[in-house]
């Protein structure tokens, strides 16, 4: 087991699993003492992999802002742009960053920044673009926003992390990895479905799984064909009830969780 201090998520996330921890580090812990390194093709706001703290690790996510992000602070990120909570301050930065992704620039500490002040100062911690690839959260209102002023640990915690950005399917797998796949979530009423990551990349998903041999989790919501997809993969199948969910008729329910297993 590491030895290592969970660390706290740089961003603000939708969707993390910080609740799923404790079942996903059971399952690593075996792997984790072979020295294996652990993969994340939907690492999102790295709240399992904080939480996991392990010595290697591949974390994958198809939000190219995002991991420019994390690059940059492996890289050495430092705080030199002016963080406050102002509504002005928010969209002159969030016009910037989109100037920044029209020039071609948004590979570069000054966007990491301002992603980062983004998120942390926009509506609910959203990260979402128009069709046009532009940043388009309106201001959050908050009673106070709270700005980290020191990068540096997360450059000492990244240091034998790789980060890229890419499909799923296009992550490079060595041998003695440890998957741990945490797609959107398959919700079957189409008005509430998570954009592009519909139910074909569910079943394609599901597949590059089972191709692979080494041990790997798929986290998902249990809806019924999710169940059937995966028991048609022969994956070991557990159940947990989740924090919260938004339902069909906007009440909150907890949410049904599976864990699809492939041990070897």
């Amino acid at each position: 087991m590491s030895l290592r201090p969970k660390a706290r998520p740089p961003l603000k996330w939708a969707g993390g699993k910080r609740w799923l921890l404790k079942s996903i580090q059971e399952l690593w812990r075996p792997y984790e003492t072979l020295g294996s390194r652990f993969v994340e093709p939907f690492c999102g706001g790295l709240a399992i992999t904080l939480g996991l703290m392990p010595k290697r690790g591949h974390l994958n996510d198809i939000n190219p802002h995002l991991i420019n992000f994390y690059n940059q602070l492996k890289s050495g990120l430092t705080a030199n742009l002016k963080m406050e909570y102002d509504k002005a301050l928010y969209y002159t930065y969030r016009q910037r960053f989109n100037d920044l992704i029209k020039q071609n620039k948004w590979k570069s500490p000054e966007a990491a920044l301002l992603f980062y002040y983004l998120n942390h100062t926009g509506y609910n911690g959203l990260c979402r673009f128009n069709q046009k690839g532009l940043f388009n959260v309106p201001f959050g209102e908050y009673k106070t926003v709270t700005y980290m002023k020191d990068f540096e640990y997360y450059r000492l915690v990244f240091r034998d992390w790789q980060f890229t950005s890419t499909d799923f399917e296009e992550v490079l797998i060595e041998s003695s990895d440890f998957v741990y796949a945490d797609p959107p979530y398959d919700v079957e009423f189409r008005q509430y479905s998570s954009q592009g990551f519909g139910w074909p990349d569910q079943v394609r998903l599901a597949k590059w799984i089972k191709s692979l041999n080494i041990p790997a989790v798929i986290s998902n919501q249990a809806t019924d064909r999710i169940i059937k997809l995966y028991k048609s993969m022969n994956f070991e199948l557990k159940f947990l009830s989740g924090p919260r969910m938004i339902s069909c008729k906007g009440d909150r329910t907890p949410a049904r969780e599976v864990l699809a297993i492939k041990v070897l």
